[in-house]
């Protein structure tokens, strides 16, 4: 996952006839971030887990839960909170990629506004407001956190180095991201990764919805 560029899961981590595919691009103090690829009609059977884990639809469609019983299905732009300690599989109803978020289970905080086991929007986690750039973490533990952002037109964030490497997901609108001396526009559907201490900004264009997945690396 080079930093620097604009990207998509999909593209990095695209399905293949007939497979499951998984990708580990994160693994630090018990927690991890993965890409996962399943083709139609594949699926990864229900497993209990200790520690919650976030999935972000990128393309495709899933069932996830369990299986064939009170399975719940998300879509490209939709995420779950797995429960803890309960089965919970993910079925591929279309060719899907989505990302597996693992928080350790020391120090998780989860939003009020989301449940776990509950399908949820990202990009409407949070209204547009004029003049306003609002923020609102959906989950975290001391290594990582997860974040939704909307911007109003006109609206950014400075220049500002962070303490871990960073991933973006573009929700809704158009974006520039300012990186290094270099900017790129970003839309929705796209991705973004800043390396640790890199400089970076963010300008909406229009309106503009972003979630960031930032590591706490100190």
């Amino acid at each position: 996952m080079q930093s620097g560029k604009i990207f998509t899961i999909t593209t990095e981590n695209a399905p293949l006839k007939g497979c499951t595919v998984s990708r580990e691009v994160y693994n630090r103090s018990g927690s991890h971030i993965a890409y996962y690829s399943l083709d139609t009609g594949t699926d990864i059977s229900p497993e209990s887990y200790a520690s919650r884990k976030l999935l972000l639809v990128s393309s495709g469609r899933i069932n996830s839960g369990r299986i064939n019983t009170c399975s719940r299905s998300l879509s490209a732009g939709e995420g779950i909170i797995t429960p803890v300690n309960e089965p919970f599989g993910i079925e591929a109803v279309s060719s899907a990629v989505y990302t597996e978020i693992t928080f350790d289970s020391g120090g998780f905080a989860m939003n009020d506004s989301v449940k776990a086991g509950e399908v949820f929007s990202l990009a409407e986690l949070v209204p547009y407001q004029d003049g306003r750039v609002i923020s609102m973490d959906v989950a975290s533990n001391p290594s990582m956190k997860f974040a939704v952002m909307s911007f109003a037109e006109g609206t950014g964030l400075s220049e500002h180095a962070a303490p871990g490497d960073a991933l973006i997901f573009a929700l809704d609108g158009e974006g520039t991201i300012g990186y290094e001396g270099k900017e790129y526009r970003i839309k929705a559907g796209e991705n973004f990764r800043f390396a640790k201490n890199g400089r970076h900004y963010v300008r909406a264009e229009g309106r503009f919805k972003m979630a960031l997945l930032l590591t706490l690396e100190g």
